[in-house]
């Protein structure tokens, strides 16, 4: 079983890289499916075919969907958007108001994580391609698992027997309405049908993570930082999609300084990204639309390369013992030291990067020890954990 992702910022292709990566894959004889969790979807435009919110057959050994967040929204999320709704409407917002308010923004894509598990548990499928939504959005939905476990084991379970505790008292004093266990359930049904996804996602030798860029100084500069938080948070990218790569057969001058810039744009994600494999993608004259033309298309990103191979092994995470110091060890490309900010608790190692935090669990070994010091050491965040007494 393999599953792909792919990102990128919106424009350079990402559909159409993951489109051809999925035929390819199909006409290997394997058992494919493509998703589209992108709310702009433009997966059944690449293939020119309806597609819709369940599985179709596109050709022999691929399917694809493009899944309605709507539709998984209003069968998770109702009670918890109805008890919003009341709080919102006793607060004094009005009815449309309290309405959209209720509805977290981009909350509706995290529900596709579901469906990629489920999928995967199936046995109907040798690889899983997901054409993901641009970057921002995507970091978010592959972070959520993250972040609600967290708030599942740290907070759920108390606020649950506070509340319980506390509402007949508070219904004696005041109107504000008080979560009931309907909420609760729900908030409950939502985290088991994630849980197990962040295992999935970030098994490399399952998952991998695939950059589509331009060779563009913005589009470049966006993918960097894409890169840090996806390590951050235990992805396995494994390769970097150059697309609308101008080829050496346009000689007209009037593409001189276009060809300039992208040269160096070439370098700098060549260097910048080493070792992970850079995948250069020619310019193609015509829309690449149709199963034939993502076949052909799939050769010009892999060559002879097999699609579905993990194509890099870098790990995100990992733990070594030198002399008695135990030095846990997370891939942070791009960043320096003083972009990262640390904190310890009892059982958790807390890194804030940029916008982003994640609470790492330590495994018993560190439990016990204390964060020392930290370094940068070649991309990689190192801390070291020494036993309590002897720093």
């Amino acid at each position: 079983m393999r599953i792909l992702l792919f990102t990128g910022k919106g424009g350079v292709g990402k559909t159409t890289v993951a489109a051809a990566t999925a035929v390819s894959c199909a006409r290997r004889g394997l058992r494919t499916i493509i998703l589209s969790t992108d709310p702009a979807h433009s997966l059944a435009d690449a293939f020119d075919l309806p597609l819709g919110d369940t599985p179709m057959r596109i050709e022999t050994n691929l399917d694809g969907q493009q899944l309605d967040a709507r539709i998984r929204f209003e069968a998770a999320w109702a009670e918890i958007r109805d008890y919003a709704v009341e709080m919102l409407g006793w607060v004094g917002a009005d009815a449309v108001e309290a309405e959209e308010l209720a509805v977290v923004p981009g909350l509706d894509e995290v529900f596709a994580l579901a469906d990629i598990k489920d999928h995967a548990a199936s046995g109907n499928y040798d690889v899983i391609v997901v054409d993901c939504a641009p970057t921002a959005e995507t970091l978010r939905l592959l972070s959520l698992p993250d972040v609600l476990g967290w708030y599942m084991g740290k907070l759920f379970e108390r606020q649950r027997k506070f509340t319980k505790f506390a509402r007949p008292f508070v219904s004696r004093l005041t109107s504000m309405p008080v979560a009931g266990s309907e909420v609760f359930d729900a908030v409950r049904r939502f985290y088991d049908r994630l849980d197990g996804v962040r295992e999935l996602l970030t098994d490399g030798s399952v998952t991998s993570a695939r950059l589509v860029v331009n060779p563009q100084r913005m589009v470049v500069a966006e993918a960097r930082r894409t890169f840090t938080y996806l390590s951050l948070f235990g992805y396995h990218v494994d390769a970097v999609v150059v697309n609308k790569v101008l080829p050496d057969v346009v000689t007209d001058p009037f593409f001189d300084e276009w060809r300039t810039d992208q040269k160096a744009q070439l370098g700098i994600i060549d260097e910048a990204f080493d070792p992970l494999p850079v995948l250069r993608v020619p310019f193609v004259p015509r829309e690449v639309i149709g199963v034939d033309d993502l076949a052909d298309f799939a050769t010009k990103i892999y060559g002879a390369a097999l699609a579905d191979i993990r194509l890099a092994d870098i790990d995100p995470m990992r733990i070594d013992a030198v002399d008695g110091v135990f030095r846990l060890s997370v891939h942070l490309p791009f960043s320096q030291k003083f972009d990262v900010e640390l904190a310890q608790t009892d059982d958790e190692i807390l890194i804030a990067l940029g916008p982003y935090r994640r609470a790492i669990v330590l495994p018993d070994s560190l439990r016990s020890r204390i964060a020392q010091r930290a370094t940068f050491d070649d991309g990689r965040l190192v801390v070291e954990f020494v036993r309590a007494g002897n720093h």
